[in-house]
């Protein structure tokens, strides 16, 4: 898949395609189903099935801290779109600039003469432009004038609930963890680059991998029994917790994971981390010797759920 960072970056070589535009906040089940058509028309026409995404979100820009939180990262986004044949990947730098863009020329310029869009699928309420006045409609019309067709993503249900990223949002914040894979179609992963911690789970006897959650806001938090893995390495078995670490006056929101029967060094490694089950929400303790006994009893909560085997 070929990464496209700007509108600067879109040469005369990618003109031509069918397209799709949104967050794929997740890249969830009811996306993976916009995109297998995508794809499939995109195999009709001979040309490129593209993604057109923003970075950050719109929302993000807009409402800061008070945006929804993000599902997934670029990095996680990235591997889910190659998995699902997406063979370009439009990221557009949301700022200030770019939103003011009017509508006709998000169009005209980026539509029509840099991407030459065959073929588009959007939401029948997206949104677009300066004060969002472009809409569906507008695409329509301008699809009528440029000969491209314009159609729109249906809900895609699966059983009685229909597949968004407020729904899965929601089954994540209550640690409805299996709920939220089914609607994913895949685990809930965190990842990132471990760095260095202050090393108190060291002292207590509970070491643990620190990874910085490079997010507005958090999805989940809590401590989960997880799976993890990094490189090319096997799936290890820990228990994470996700949150500011009150106990000791944390003030950044981080992942922290106890892995079992590890001891190597993971220091400036990119790692995954499934969260399989929910064990209990974060909560303060009035002692490190207190908060000891606590994990203790949550790796036994999640060896139990994981079916760990130390032997």
């Amino acid at each position: 898949m070929e990464l496209i960072r700007g509108i600067n970056n879109i040469l005369p070589a990618h003109h031509g395609c069918v397209l799709t535009i949104g967050n794929f906040d997740g890249v969830h089940r009811g996306h993976a189903e916009v995109i297998s058509k995508l794809v499939k028309k995109a195999r009709q026409l001979n040309v490129p099935a593209t993604l057109m995404t923003f970075e950050p979100q719109p929302q993000e820009m807009f409402r800061g801290d008070c945006a929804p939180a993000r599902l997934s990262t670029l990095r996680d986004k990235i591997v889910l779109l190659e998995e699902l044949g997406i063979d370009r990947l439009v990221c557009i730098n949301f700022n200030a600039k770019f939103a003011e863009m009017p509508a006709v020329d998000f169009i005209e310029k980026l539509l029509v003469q840099s991407l030459g869009v065959k073929y588009l699928v959007v939401g029948d309420d997206f949104c677009f432009g300066k004060e969002r006045m472009g809409n569906f409609d507008m695409l329509r019309a301008s699809g009528e004038k440029h000969q491209f067709a314009v159609v729109s993503t249906q809900s895609f249900i699966l059983g009685d609930k229909r597949v968004s990223s407020t729904e899965i949002r929601e089954l994540l914040a209550k640690g409805q963890m299996e709920q939220a894979r089914r609607l994913l179609g895949h685990p809930f992963t965190l990842s990132g680059r471990v760095a260095h911690g202050e090393k108190i789970g060291r002292t207590i006897g509970f070491p643990t991998a620190n990874i910085a959650l490079k997010r507005k806001v958090s999805p989940v938090r809590g401590v989960f029994a997880v799976r993890l893995y990094w490189d090319n390495s096997d799936v290890y078995d820990g228990v994470a917790n996700v949150g500011f670490r009150p106990t000791v006056n944390g003030q950044k929101c981080q992942l922290e994971v106890h892995i079992f029967d590890f001891d190597g060094d993971l220091y400036g490694r990119n790692i995954e981390v499934e969260l399989v089950a929910k064990i209990r929400d974060e909560q303060p303790f009035q002692s490190l010797e207190a908060l000891k006994k606590q994990i203790n009893n949550d790796a036994n909560k999640a060896k139990d759920l994981l079916g760990f085997d130390a032997s």
